[in-house]
């Protein structure tokens, strides 16, 4: 299991998987989407690299994103996109009890993925340095957010960017190493969040706020945001990344069951299958 550096108020949300292949615990995302609703899984490129190189299946898995894949020169770039697609495709396909290669992995405007045809889940993708994370959500919208944890911001230069009033006089009193730590997080913590709602950085971040001790999402001027719909976590993972999650509970009765099958109708399953057969 990871080490988790878990800001309050991140109850219900998934801990990290550690899937290092095609091979992983697939059972164990299956099992978070029942309980908690949602998944979070994070890998490295270079764990997935073999199974790339050497599927005879990367095409059709890749799908639309093998034209992409093709004419990206750069081989530590092209690596990294290949094992990211498949990261997500394979997690996708966990939740969906289905097989990667039949998902077709689009991507909204701004480049947000999702699975093309089914709704019935969200997905976010972060990567920094070898790192790959995933979130899938059946309950509402999900975002991730990886950075390395050594990585530091200056508070100076940064909090009229970063942080809402309140937060500015929250980090004010703590100490140099604290403060960037805290910044750290709550950068994190507002990538997750404007993931989540699809708007990435088109949303300034200091129109949101998190509470440094309560961990809610907060005004600017610190009042309450929520009502309990939104829950955040950070965790520490493979030892030197923060990994930041913004889960959102829509409040709808999805059901516990999001396999292909039992989601979409007989019908328009025959549809698809015609049309996969035409080719």
């Amino acid at each position: 299991m990871p080490e988790q550096h878990s800001a309050p108020g991140g109850r219900g949300v998934p801990s990290p998987i550690h899937v290092t292949g095609p091979e992983s615990p697939w059972e164990a995302v299956r099992g978070d989407l029942e309980v908690l609703g949602s998944a979070v899984v994070y890998a490295t490129w270079g764990e997935w690299l073999t199974a790339a190189l050497t599927t005879s299946e990367l095409r059709p898995l890749l799908g639309r994103d093998w034209a992409r894949y093709r004419r990206t020169e750069d081989a530590a770039v092209r690596y990294r996109f290949v094992t990211s697609r498949m990261v997500v495709k394979y997690t996708a396909a966990a939740a969906l009890r289905t097989d990667p290669a039949a998902l077709d992995l689009a991507y909204k405007i701004g480049g947000r993925p999702y699975i093309r045809g089914f709704d019935q889940i969200d997905v976010s993708l972060s990567h920094t340095d070898e790192v790959i994370a995933v979130g899938v959500s059946r309950t509402g919208r999900i975002g991730v957010d990886v950075e390395p944890a050594g990585r530091r911001l200056s508070f100076e230069l940064l909090h009229d960017h970063i942080c809402t009033p309140a937060e500015q006089a929250e980090l004010a009193g703590l100490s140099d190493e604290r403060k960037a730590a805290e910044l750290l997080r709550l950068w994190t913590l507002k990538e997750a969040y404007t993931k989540a709602l699809g708007q990435g950085l088109r949303l300034g971040f200091t129109e949101f706020g998190f509470g440094l001790e309560s961990g809610d999402l907060t005004a600017p001027d610190g009042s309450a945001a929520a009502r309990g719909e939104w829950a955040f976590r950070t965790h520490r993972v493979l030892g030197r990344y923060l990994l930041s999650v913004a889960c959102h509970d829509a409040g709808l009765d999805t059901g516990p069951d999001t396999t292909v099958q039992t989601m979409l109708d007989d019908g328009f399953m025959g549809a698809v299958e015609e049309m996969l057969a035409a080719g």
